[in-house]
């Protein structure tokens, strides 16, 4: 039984088909491998009962030759989606116990493709964060560790919860949200592949809003491939979102066959930053040659804003934050704490309800939004939004995918940087860029640091062109040979 929690998607997939095994007993081990790993604090919500009743369906359709693409599959929630009939949080007290009524479109995708739920995943409170220390629940652990070093370290954020049951062999996927990096850090951190699709290719209805415009759901899996079956599950055309793209679904799995001879992949200089760890810029380097010595064509490329999207990402995104989150008041669900008026209501249930970095960020964004300082901070970070697009969309006349690393650091110890805000958004600095162009983006593991940690490398693609991100990560994959795991110390720590 153990066994099962070591397939990747794919092998599970056909495992099940050539009934090798039972969906029955591929939840059972994952339900008892979600139950060692509580030290990592990686699950908020378990949900072994209705793992093994969605298994049993999908057992039933399987043996009636029915069977669809991720039947019998055991996949962990980010609890920003909204779960019918299952407690919904966004890693925050103010939801209190929410049991949302309807479910998420993405979750719904992937229950009718024949998923199985295992629970819901801890993350930072509404998205906001770099390492998941600012969830209600408290920060969850990465399964990996520092040689010779036993301090907890930070899985990354937002979904560090997603992305730590995962890398500890206790989901064969899971699926988390992108607003400036989320499941791409989280992913170089533990020893995965993060992938975020371009804006408006997954719908976002029913997943808690932080940042509306940037805001997009992806896999997190342990290889190329299942992100790939993942992601073909998850994507689509959803009436009930605005910003729902009306695109084609490809087979994403079939790119994988092709080479990439003859593939221009750019290297931008702006990402050549100062300061950024020898380990690091090694490793991209060794990443520009596997990918040339695979037959793709290296060319030097500009993206001259790449400086300014971090400082513009963090004007826009809490600015839609503060707009999202007045919503939370104490008035239709969630925490509500008493006052001597209505007003008095709103400011106590806002001040017991939200967190530090989330209460820092909603008065940031209602600061850039207010009279007198609308044009002179968020009209000019949307200008300069415009200017990044811009950048990349010279780029792409020229090469056809763009390499660079996806975190500037590999995880550090829980609380290093949880004090230092500034910090803590320097993680962000690699991956902001494409969420600002709403770019499809993939962090694909290549090497560990010298104290034996993951560090992922980051591909970025055309708008919709996720085939040639995926095709260029599987070289990638296929030449970095990353097999690394944890060793699992949380088995013992129970």
């Amino acid at each position: 039984m153990a066994g099962l929690t070591r397939l990747t998607i794919a092998e599970a997939r056909d495992g099940l088909r050539a009934r090798r095994f039972s969906a029955r007993e591929l939840a059972e081990a994952h339900n008892l491998a979600v139950e060692k790993a509580r030290p990592l604090n990686a699950m908020v919500l378990e949900t072994a009962d209705r793992a093994l009743d969605m298994a049993d369906a999908s057992d039933k359709r399987l043996a009636d030759g029915e069977g669809s693409a991720l039947e019998g599959i055991p996949l962990a929630v980010k609890d920003l989606f909204c779960t019918d009939g299952v407690r919904t949080t966004a890693g925050s007290r103010i939801l209190g116990d929410f049991v949302p009524p309807y479910e998420s479109t993405v979750t719904a995708n992937l229950w009718r493709a024949g998923a199985v739920m295992l629970g819901k995943a801890n993350m930072d409170e509404f998205a906001m964060g770099s390492s998941n220390e600012t969830s209600c629940f408290g920060p969850v652990e990465n399964p990996w560790r520092r040689s010779g070093d036993d301090r907890p370290i930070v899985p990354g954020g937002s979904s560090g919860g997603s992305a730590a049951i995962v890398a500890a062999r206790a989901a064969l996927g899971a699926v988390g949200t992108d607003t400036g990096g989320s499941i791409r850090q989280p992913a170089s951190f533990t020893g995965l592949v993060g992938l975020k699709p371009t804006y408006g290719r997954c719908s976002r209805w029913g997943i808690v809003a932080f940042a509306s415009s940037l805001d997009q759901a992806g896999p997190l899996t342990r290889t190329v491939r299942d992100a790939a079956v993942m992601l073909a599950a998850m994507s689509g055309r959803d009436p009930r979102d605005s910003t729902s793209a009306d695109a084609p679904v490809p087979d994403f799995e079939a790119a994988l066959d092709g080479g990439i001879g003859g593939l221009r992949v750019g290297v931008p200089g702006e990402y050549r930053m100062d300061g950024l760890p020898a380990g690091i810029d090694a490793l991209w380097r060794r990443g520009i040659r596997w990918l040339e010595d695979a037959g793709a064509e290296i060319r030097e490329v500009s993206l001259p804003h790449t400086a300014y999207a971090l400082p513009a990402y963090y004007i826009v995104a809490p600015a839609e934050a503060s707009s999202n989150l007045a919503r939370y008041d104490g008035v239709r669900y969630g925490l509500r704490v008493e006052g001597e008026d209505i007003v008095d209501m709103y400011e106590r249930t806002r001040a017991e309800g939200f967190g530090p970095e989330v209460r820092r960020r909603v008065m940031i964004g209602a600061y850039v939004l207010s009279a007198g300082y609308y044009d002179a901070y968020y009209l000019r970070a949307q200008k300069v939004r415009a200017l990044i697009v811009r950048d990349f969309r010279n780029a792409f006349e020229d090469v056809d995918a763009l390499l660079t690393p996806t975190a500037p650091s590999e995880a550090f110890a829980i609380g290093d940087k949880s004090g230092d805000p500034i910090a803590m958004y320097l993680n962000d600095v690699f991956t902001v860029p494409a969420s600002m162009a709403g770019l499809p983006a993939i962090s694909v593991p290549a090497g560990l640091s010298d104290a034996g940690l993951p560090l992922g490398l980051q591909l970025i693609g055309r708008w919709f062109d996720e085939v040639t991100v995926l095709r260029a990560a599987g070289a990638l994959e296929r030449a970095a040979g990353f097999v690394a795991e944890p060793e699992p110390w949380w088995e013992a720590a129970r």
